[in-house]
């Protein structure tokens, strides 16, 4: 099992997307780069892989997962010197090439930026593709490292940018090595987020981003996704939890999901409703909400499609649902756990959720209708229909016996 996680600010909640997959494939990669005095210099272990998605001569997308790294090579990698600083340099596959760079200041060290480059000439991995040649993603890393401590994120790390997603995990690495040898002196950093990376190696509190007017807004404490439009529309929607789980395969992949980096769009209709949530892993879960009979409202449509660990991507769409069923007007509201499911061998599992996706008055929820699950005054009705049904059994049974005894009191002439 792979597991990772990413840690919410206080009081907010998590959402975890479980996968039950086939097994993960990984390959371990290990650079000890020595000088001129064969002493190592700078020293890294790794895992990762890449998923890249690009555009064909009719116009659709293909997406190419990158994980094989058997042959790689590190021609060009770099010490560094007093004119240029360190750089590993990796060269694998056909046309492949991944550098990072590395700069070093007064007490510390920077693992400054990751540059991945990439050849669409190579019809066996990129087959049909529209645009021909080298394309390269450059993205700005900026961990800053004390020098002679060796750097650790064994969670996953994640560079997203121009259609590339960049999977990292197990990272050890320091430059600068001091006399030789690698320091035993762990750095694990803080959480990281910028807009196209996110690392979790030992999880700091993050300040709460001020919703913007018409826009999206992710509230901490109950992890509210609002959806606004200049129409006046609103779509509302709370979830403390969220369970994704694929059946019938062997392993398991947990991906936990911080509410406070997970992006929430989507669109307001007169009879429909969207609710898309996306995230670094998360490439879109969509919510799609009808109204029936003019006067109920109801889940008609589940798509996803969510990045694996292994660099793959898994898609399941059903635009034929019929869950969390109310009256326009009000909210819909389950606290405890309940089961959506999207096919035979997927289905979505929420906690604690609360949604109006139609007629929100200024930005709050109506009345709730509560699941089945939550309504409890139900069991007053079976309690007692229950204990009638005993009593009129044992009156029945009584006046059976009470019927033979008297029978059996009688002679026949």
């Amino acid at each position: 099992m792979v597991c990772f996680r990413l840690s919410p600010v206080p009081g907010s909640g998590l959402l975890m997307l479980c996968l039950v997959l086939g097994a993960v494939s990984s390959y371990a990669l290990e650079l000890n780069l020595t000088n001129s005095e064969k002493a190592t210099c700078l020293y890294a272990k790794w895992q990762m892989n890449f998923t890249i998605r690009y555009e064909t001569t009719n116009n659709s997308h293909k997406t190419v997962s990158i994980s094989d790294f058997g042959a790689a090579t590190y021609n060009g990698s770099f010490c560094g010197d007093d004119h240029n600083d360190p750089q590993i340099v990796m060269q694998f596959g056909s046309g492949f090439s991944w550098i990072v760079n590395f700069a070093k200041e007064s007490s510390s060290y920077l693992i400054n930026s990751i540059s991945f480059s990439y050849n669409t000439s190579d019809t066996t991995t990129f087959p049909d593709a529209k645009k021909k040649g080298v394309l390269t993603v450059n993205d700005s890393v900026g961990f800053q490292v004390p020098l002679n401590d060796i750097f650790r994120c064994n969670s996953l790390s994640t560079l997203e940018k121009d259609n590339v997603v960049q999977h990292y995990w197990d990272v050890h690495v320091q430059a600068f090595v001091q006399n030789g040898t690698v320091s035993t002196k762990v750095f694990m950093g803080s959480q990281t987020r910028v807009s196209n990376r996110s690392c979790s190696c030992q999880p700091t509190p993050q300040p709460q981003p001020t919703p913007e007017p018409q826009q999206r807004q992710i509230r901490a404490a109950s992890v509210t996704y609002t959806t606004a439009h200049s129409n006046g529309s609103y779509l509302l929607s709370d979830v403390m939890g969220l369970t994704f789980s694929l059946r019938g395969r062997q392993v398991a992949s947990v991906i936990n999901i911080n509410p406070n980096t997970t992006n929430a769009t989507g669109s307001c209709h007169s009879k429909t409703a969207l609710l898309r949530l996306s995230g670094s892993n998360i490439k879109y879960l969509d919510f799609v909400f009808a109204v029936k009979n003019d006067n109920r409202f109801y889940l008609k449509e589940v798509n996803v499609s969510v990045y694996l660990v292994n660099g793959s991507v898994f898609s399941i769409a059903n635009n034929n649902l019929s869950y969390w069923d109310a009256p326009l007007g009000s909210s819909y509201m389950c606290n405890k756990e309940q089961t959506v499911s999207v096919s035979g061998a997927f289905q979505i599992n929420t906690f604690n959720l609360r949604v109006q996706p139609f007629s929100v008055m200024e930005g709050k929820y109506s009345t709730a209708q509560e699941c089945s699950l939550d309504d409890d005054t139900i069991l007053i009705p079976i309690i007692v229909g229950a204990g009638l049904s005993g009593l009129i059994i044992v009156i029945v049974i009584a006046y059976l016996i009470g019927r033979r005894k008297s029978y059996a009191g009688y002679q026949t002439l």
